[in-house]
């Protein structure tokens, strides 16, 4: 096969950019004759910076833009953060592979400080409400800030807004060489990753074969399995970014391993649970979970979530 040209849609930040050149780098070892570029473009998400993304509402606030810059044929395929992509996609449009995943776990930087050490009332940054949920059902006496921004500007928040801690994804502060600031990873028993967190995905037309067969080597069978499961998971509850939901899937062999949680906001409801099976069925697998952690009260915390203006 013979690929000429082929353009990269990613958002403009440091990560997202970071991202998108490792793209291009593999894309460019696979077709050495292939020109290769990237278009920057500025999502929902990134012009709303100053209110917490559950007060912004809907959903694919980092992908929208991107997808109808594609469905125009401004470019070719799309970049993205896993916990970002919703589980829907506008017609013709889908993801064709999911990338090997970085360490899924959030990253705890303080000065110093490990979490079971932090004073009572410590002041927490974070933008993710799953981990606020299961923070506050650890230690209920700790103060949430809900930050926003890149990667850069929410660590130097740490100074600006007077926080004890800073929260945020391993991935990519791996990623973008900050590990020498990291005090602490979170085990997933105290703070379950959020749904595909560490993983790309590659969305692109679907009807454009020649694109597809040229990206398809980055798919990870094992990685686009457990995540597979997480969103199976997520559209059967029908959550987003917005609520306080989470899945992780490991796999051992053949066998699917699928922890999720249910939370409410400030912690004091949770249902937790997990299921094991062959991986092959990464998505009845994902379904079956939430449908069980529905039934055991995760219905009722979202319905009570969804009424709140949070």
């Amino acid at each position: 096969m013979t690929l000429k040209r082929l353009t990269i849609g990613t958002r403009g930040s440091m990560l997202a950019l970071w991202q998108a050149e490792w793209v291009r780098s593999r894309i460019r070892e696979m077709w050495p004759g292939c020109r290769v570029s990237l278009v920057k473009i500025k999502t929902t998400g990134d012009r709303i910076l100053d209110v917490p993304l559950a007060q912004v509402g809907g959903k694919g606030l980092f992908v929208k833009e991107i997808e109808e810059a594609m469905l125009r044929g401004e470019i070719d395929i799309a970049v993205h953060s896993m916990k970002d992509v919703p589980t829907e996609f506008p017609p013709g449009l889908g993801l064709v592979c999911i990338t090997s995943r970085e360490d899924p776990r959030d990253a705890l930087i303080s000065r110093g400080i490990r979490f079971s050490d932090l004073p009572p009332g410590a002041r927490i940054g974070t933008s993710a409400l799953r981990r606020q949920a299961q923070l506050l059902a650890a230690r209920p006496d700790l103060q949430m800030v809900s930050i926003r921004g890149n990667v850069e500007s929410r660590i130097r928040k740490m100074e600006s807004e007077r926080l004890d801690v800073v929260i945020l994804a391993a991935a990519g502060l791996k990623r973008l060489g900050f590990t020498d600031q990291v005090t602490e990873y979170l085990p997933v028993s105290l703070s379950l990753p959020a749904i595909g967190q560490g993983a790309l995905g590659i969305e692109c037309r679907l009807n454009d074969m020649a694109i597809r067969e040229a990206v398809t080597f980055l798919d990870d069978p094992v990685t686009a399995r457990c995540v597979g499961a997480e969103r199976a998971f997520l559209r059967r509850c029908e959550g987003g970014c917005q609520v306080p939901v989470a899945a992780h899937g490991e796999m051992a062999g053949d066998v699917l391993r699928l922890s999720a949680f249910i939370g409410s906001v400030d912690g004091r409801k949770m249902v937790r649970g997990s299921v094991a099976g062959p991986a092959d069925r990464f998505d009845i697998l994902g379904t079956e979970l939430a449908d069980q952690l529905l039934g055991q009260g995760g219905r009722e915390i979202l319905r009570e979530i969804y009424r709140l203006d949070i």
